[in-house]
């Protein structure tokens, strides 16, 4: 039996018209990642902050990489040193794998599992898997620090959706004073609005406003043991970068106007930057 020619018409005709969508879908993805680059470029070069016009995406979300680079270029620490990050996600974008790739040496605290293979602690890196809370997060540290031969830290970053003021306040607390100390602060509280969550330690971010704590609010607790506000990342108005006091003749140029230096929420993310990361990348790295 002769079947028709137009038989499977209606079906081509679906399939073209499906992909037709998608390639269209595609296209607006590409071009919203367009405007969120151009976006993201002209609120750098614009902003008063020197620092935060240095901003550059390598592993970290969004612009942190390249003002970290900058701030250790001013007090000339780029070629080596030691770190440690608490909330590093699966590994694969956070804010020291820069200084890892740079050759420092560190250790990392998170609750997820890395999407690489790490072996046993060394003398160059450690990373241990837990549930960070104020009550654990020194010990966490000190173990840390041992694995480093107890050298002491130079960079910190801490990022946990949540308690970060009350663990940032321990570690202080207890001697954690490195020269660069990067935190995740609450845009939506503009200066000089102080405000932080109550301490839950078995908070977990719903993804709402209620997490962290208010830039005003980290200036109180850094300023108490000798640490000033340097700068916001422009892009997202995510991250804080507070250094030593002692370092401040390497910055004359950043305001001295907190409300030059803050940047308010800009929550806009890639949704691609460059090529696809590989973990193999990474995993070189540690390797």
């Amino acid at each position: 039996m002769k079947i028709p020619s137009n038989r499977f018409a209606p079906l081509v005709a679906f399939v073209r018209r499906c992909k037709a969508k998608l390639l269209g879908f595609a296209y607006l993805g590409e071009l919203r990642d367009l405007v969120v680059g151009h976006q993201a470029l002209s609120l750098r070069l614009a902003h008063p902050n020197p620092l935060s016009r240095c901003g550059m995406k390598c592993f970290s979300q969004t612009d942190e990489d390249g003002i970290t680079l900058e701030i250790l270029r001013r007090i000339a620490s780029v070629e080596s040193g030691t770190f440690a990050e608490f909330g590093v996600g699966n590994g694969t974008e956070n804010n020291t794998l820069i200084l890892k790739a740079l050759g420092w040496k560190g250790f990392w605290v998170g609750g997820e599992k890395l999407a690489y293979p790490i072996g046993q602690p060394t003398a160059t890196f450690s990373y241990r898997r837990a549930w960070i809370t104020r009550e654990n997060i020194v010990a966490l540290a000190e173990e840390g620090r041992r694995n480093l031969d107890n050298r002491p830290v130079d960079v910190i970053s801490l990022d946990l959706d949540g308690n970060d003021l009350y663990l940032v306040e321990k570690l202080l607390e207890n001697g954690f004073h490195p020269k660069l100390f990067i935190v995740e602060y609450n845009a939506k509280f503009p200066p000089p609005v102080r405000w932080q969550m109550d301490y839950d330690a078995t908070h977990r971010w719903p993804g709402d406003d209620y997490f962290g704590a208010s830039l005003c609010s980290f200036v109180d607790l850094f300023s108490r043991f000798g640490f000033f506000l340097a700068c916001c990342n422009a892009h997202s108005g995510a991250n804080a970068f507070f250094l030593r006091e002692e370092f401040k003749g390497a910055f004359p140029d950043i305001p001295q106007d907190l409300n030059e230096i803050y940047v308010p929420p800009r929550y806009y993310l890639y949704s691609s930057h460059g090529h696809p990361r590989s973990v193999r990348t990474i995993a070189k790295m540690f390797s």
